[in-house]
């Protein structure tokens, strides 16, 4: 076995066979690890959550978006019976020590390069365990070693009025410049809230962005999300919800859906926060509340956040 950092890889395997992953970012929860891999292809990842979804128990579910692909698993061990084109990579081991997280990846011919060696490049990657290298008909396997990370996720709503702003964009700006500032921003979501409300302003949208922290990095990141907040928003009632943890419990997504559904109030969202140890905060006003916890429910569900639902 060869431990080799990211730098030492690319100088050994300077190869034409060998395209390097962007990065990669693991977030622990209990028994939960949920890895994201930025894939060097925009839709050959889409082969490699197949295979690693058919083939790896320990994955409990995992999808593409672009060059990103997610894996949600659980820890443990649980080697892989690997065959050529049925199941030809996945993952064996899951193991969280300390502040690392270890996966171990193994797949025939160029599913073993990318298993270990363009893995291995990746920016978050400390260094990977290389145990045999693949390539042609040859099996490749390797522990790819990422720092422990903790899911954050920051619900919005309500910082536009009824003659400009938009509250889709100004979170992202808000996440970007987060990001800018050393924070990983893994994803922006749109949630379709009760587009027969009174008060809306005119599509009646939520916003939910997701950051992977270090735990002891998240109250810097929630206090400045809300420090920007009041500096760009341009209502009087903005709120923001904050989901910890990669699990979402399924009141707080019955709740989202009632938001999609009827009216509810600013006393029905505190409750539900309070029951769920939600914190939720009043940037400017309590009237976003409602939709800020709404966009936590569904942040992971896209078709469902988007969904529209007419009387």
């Amino acid at each position: 076995m060869e431990i080799l950092k990211p730098d030492e890889l690319k100088k050994k395997y300077n190869q034409p066979w060998v395209a390097p992953y962007h990065k990669v970012v693991t977030m622990v929860d209990d028994e939960l690890v949920e890895i994201v891999e930025y894939h060097p292809c925009i839709s050959g990842s889409h082969w490699i959550v197949h295979q690693y979804k058919n083939s790896s128990k320990l994955i409990k579910s995992a999808y593409r978006d672009g060059n990103k692909q997610v894996f949600l698993a659980k820890i443990g061990k649980s080697p892989i019976d690997l065959k050529a084109s049925i199941n030809a990579a996945g993952i064996d081991e899951i193991v969280v020590e300390d502040n690392n997280v270890k996966v171990t990846h193994s797949g025939l011919a160029g599913a073993g390069v990318g298993a270990g060696i363009c893995r291995g490049m990746a920016e978050g990657v400390k260094y990977i365990e290389h145990v045999t290298v693949g390539g042609g008909s040859k099996l490749g396997k390797a522990v790819v070693v990422t720092e422990k990370m903790e899911k954050i996720v920051i619900g919005i709503d309500d910082t536009d009025t009824k003659d400009e702003g938009a509250t889709w964009t100004t979170a992202h700006n808000i996440a970007t410049q987060i990001q800018k500032e050393g924070f990983e921003y893994l994803d922006h979501t749109i949630v379709q809230l009760y587009p027969h409300n009174p008060n809306k302003t005119q599509n009646c949208v939520s916003i939910a962005l997701t950051f992977a922290v270090k735990t002891e990095d998240k109250e810097n990141l929630i206090n400045r999300i809300v420090e920007l907040l009041k500096e760009d928003t341009l209502s009087d009632k903005t709120s923001i919800a904050i989901l910890e943890g990669i699990k979402i419990p399924k009141k707080l997504r019955e709740y989202s859906i009632n938001v999609k559904t009827r009216m509810v109030s600013i006393e029905e969202a505190e409750s539900i926060a309070k029951e769920l140890q939600i914190k939720i905060i009043a940037v400017t006003g309590d009237n976003g509340k409602i939709g800020a916890l709404a966009a936590l429910g569904l942040y992971n569900d896209l078709e469902e956040a988007v969904k529209i639902y007419y009387d």
